[in-house]
Formats: structure tokens, C-alpha cells, sequence
């Protein structure tokens, strides 16, 4: 029971914070394709291919539609191709082929900062998940929207669904400092 307040009152904490972004992306239709290009600078680039792993070092930055990742270090994960012993091509359940194209996972490390419009998540580590369209920012977590902030120990983003979650540290609690009067002025 006490799980489930906790999820409601997150549920109403965020959707304020979302209004305007929800509003918008419903009138236009927008919703980020996991399958736009993902754009990545930095100064350094180490490929691992046995390990199915690229690390991009020093102010890393990554951006996919209005989405855009800053850290230390961005490390992309590639999946993994099923193999088919009759084929020695990389296929993927469905019949799809799988390329170097296929990203798995991102994980970001220090100084941590995804942007999505006027959302903007700050921590010292994040995972973003490709096929879920989800990010998981962890260490000293906020979430900013104008003059709204939450803080937490975790923030579970959901990207296309506008949608968050918020955890604490076991010796802290969640705080939000929401501003009704943003709330009023989105809805004119």
C-alpha cells in the first residue's frame, strides 16, 4: 500500500512538470524514433569490438532528435547478433540483420546532464536504454523544469511516455519544489 501512495504521488509531482512538453508533443504528434540517428562528439573514441563496446571520453556529448546527453564519458553497448549456424551473417530474431548500428545501451559517467526541451535531469551516472526509450540517473539526482525541482537518489525516465519516477536514498527522502503558478500559465 505504502508502495503504491509513493507511486501516485510521484504520478502527480510529474505530470505538472510535463504539461506543457505532453501538450505539445500530443498537438504535433512528436515522438523521438529510437531509430534517428544518435550523434556523438568527444575527445577521444576507444573502440572495443570483441567487447561490442565504444567509449567516448572527455565532455562527451550525445544527441538523438531534441534529446541530448552530456558526461565525462559516454560508453555505448552494442547487442549482441543471434547467430544461425546455417548463416554466418548476424540475424537478428525477426530476420533483421544487426549492425555496428545496433546500440544496446548508454552509459554515462560524471558530471551527467540529459536534456529533452526544458526538462533537464543533472547526476554522476546515468543508463539510457535504446530500445526502451528509458534513462536511469543515479548519485545526487535532480530533475529541473523551469523552477520545478525534484531531487532524489534515483530518477527513472521515461521518454516517450512523458513519465517519471523517483526514489530516495535510504537515509533521505524525495524533495520537490513545484511552483503551481507554471502549472496555471502552461494550460492559456
Amino acid at each position: 500500500m505504502k508502495k503504491i501512495l509513493s507511486l501516485l504521488l510521484v504520478w502527480l509531482v510529474l505530470s505538472p512538470l510535463s504539461l506543457a512538453a505532453e501538450e505539445a508533443a500530443a498537438k504535433k504528434g512528436i515522438r523521438v524514433d529510437s531509430n534517428q540517428p544518435i550523434r556523438i562528439v568527444s575527445d577521444r573514441l576507444e573502440a572495443f569490438s570483441e567487447k561490442k563496446m565504444v567509449v567516448f571520453s572527455g565532455n562527451a556529448v550525445a544527441v538523438q532528435g531534441d534529446r541530448a546527453i552530456h558526461a565525462d564519458r559516454l560508453i555505448l553497448f552494442y547487442r549482441k547478433a543471434d547467430r544461425d549456424p546455417d548463416r554466418p551473417e548476424k540475424v537478428e530474431k525477426g530476420g533483421e540483420e544487426k549492425g555496428p548500428g545496433d546500440i544496446e545501451r548508454v552509459e554515462a559517467k560524471g558530471h551527467v546532464r540529459v536534456i529533452q526541451g526544458a526538462r533537464v535531469v543533472t547526476g554522476e551516472e546515468a543508463v539510457f536504454y535504446q530500445e526502451e526509450q528509458r534513462v536511469v540517473m543515479t548519485g545526487n539526482a535532480v530533475m529541473r523544469e523551469g523552477a520545478n525541482v525534484i531531487r532524489g537518489q534515483k530518477i527513472v525516465v521515461f521518454l516517450n511516455e512523458n513519465r517519471g519516477v523517483v526514489e530516495a536514498d535510504p537515509n533521505k527522502r524525495v524533495t520537490a519544489t513545484i511552483y503551481p503558478s507554471e502549472k496555471k500559465d502552461r494550460r492559456k
